[in-house]
């Protein structure tokens, strides 16, 4: 079984954004692994897995747009690949 079962992907477009502390509160506040945030000032690329997808969404809508977000539940994922 997975210990975080919802892999969290989305890219953040707005104004001065920060790889850095965006990294840093996801760390901080959200439970989860695999964290990836890249990108510039304006884009940034989020890659999270993660029980609670919706506080990852939450908290990147208030830093810009959001877009091309997909959550997969790779829980599930597994077990369509081992049935």
């Amino acid at each position: 079984m997975l210990e975080y079962k919802f892999d969290t992907q989305l890219l953040i477009e707005g104004k001065n954004l920060s790889e850095d502390e965006i990294n840093d509160y996801i760390t901080n506040n959200i439970e989860g692994d695999c964290l990836l945030a890249v990108g510039d000032d304006e884009l940034i690329k989020i890659h999270f897995h993660t029980n609670t997808p919706w506080k990852v969404l939450e908290y990147c809508a208030s830093l810009g747009e959001i877009y091309d977000v997909v959550i997969e539940n790779m829980e599930r994922q597994a077990n369509d690949l081992q049935g």
